[in-house]
């Protein structure tokens, strides 16, 4: 009997998503997911993807080339919300369906961003480093409590970071790209600004922005020169949208404080990456999202996007 064939890349599924496989293949599909615990090459995934009908995606690239290799291909579900690795226009001309798991990993993303505010703001990354190497020295914090924190970007993560901030006592100031309802404003206790306001008076600046034409290198020289000497940019959005070369100049010569991300241009990045030397600069793998709870959360709604659009629920 003919089965619908659904491949997943997304490691998560391995972890925490083996009972969402299950139930796929309960309801007839074949599933294909990945169990390597490593990312596929591009060759790889392009075998694998041949005769899908449907592709749970998570940062593997899905271009002209994958989406004409794939005649069946009906369905594409972004595991998380990121959608700059597909060709979307080329999809919607295929007649393909795209969809993201909107929400499930919003918390994840934020206590992250926290977690890198925390670590900067009590110089935890230094301090746990210098001990293991058998040093003592006392290094001073600073608080948090009273900060203004600046987010660019008022989706579901923005949502979720602001009412954690608001939590801590932090001041919030927020800008989307379209009006922020004044009841939406005002249940996360935020005040709506321009970006320019959030550059010059924010004391942390985070990013919750999609990669697109319009915000690629959308922080560079320009934007950072008006930020305050004493600030902190945190970007756990995309890489792609600070001018990494701009980012390199301000942290060296101390235009601002420090930079605090989770995501780059190239990941990862080359061994001789400038930034890396600099001791204001932190960067994590591009784990913000990585949660069990978030895992559990995205295998749920990606298997559901997959069952109804492949309309076999």
């Amino acid at each position: 009997m003919f089965k619908l064939k659904v491949l997943i890349t997304p490691r998560g599924f391995a972890n925490n998503g083996l009972d969402q496989i299950r139930r796929m293949e309960d309801k007839g599909l074949s599933v294909d997911y990945n169990d390597t615990g490593l990312q596929y090459s591009s060759q790889t995934f392009l075998n694998k993807a041949r005769n899908s009908d449907a592709i749970i995606v998570g940062v593997d690239k899905i271009d002209k080339n994958i989406i004409d290799s794939c005649p069946n291909l009906k369905v594409i579900c972004k595991f998380g919300v990121g959608t700059d690795n597909i060709d979307m226009d080329y999809a919607k001309r295929k007649k393909i369906i795209v969809c993201k798991t909107i929400g499930s990993n919003s918390n994840a993303v934020a206590e992250h961003v926290m977690a890198l505010i925390y670590c900067w703001s009590k110089n935890l990354y230094t301090t746990i480093n210098s001990v293991k190497k058998s040093s003592w020295t006392k290094l001073t914090g600073t608080e948090i409590r009273g900060k203004t924190l600046g987010i660019l970007g008022f989706g579901e993560i923005g949502k979720q970071l602001a009412r954690q901030a608001d939590g801590i006592g932090m001041n919030v100031l927020v800008n989307d790209v379209c009006k922020i309802p004044i009841e939406i404003v005002n249940k996360y206790h935020v005040k709506e600004v321009s970006k320019n306001d959030i550059y010059r008076n924010a004391d942390y600046i985070s990013l919750h922005l999609p990669l697109l034409d319009t915000t690629k290198n959308m922080i560079s020289t320009q934007q950072l020169k008006e930020m305050k000497k004493s600030a902190v940019l945190v970007n756990a959005a995309r890489g792609g949208i600070v001018d990494e070369k701009a980012l390199y100049v301000a942290l060296k010569n101390h235009e601002i404080q420090a930079a605090c991300f989770d995501v780059f241009s190239v990941e990862p990045p080359a061994q001789n990456e400038p930034l890396l030397k600099l001791s204001n600069f932190l960067l994590t793998s591009h784990t913000a999202a990585r949660t069990v709870e978030a895992d559990q959360r995205t295998c749920v709604i990606s298997t559901n996007a997959v069952l109804k659009h492949l309309r076999i629920i």
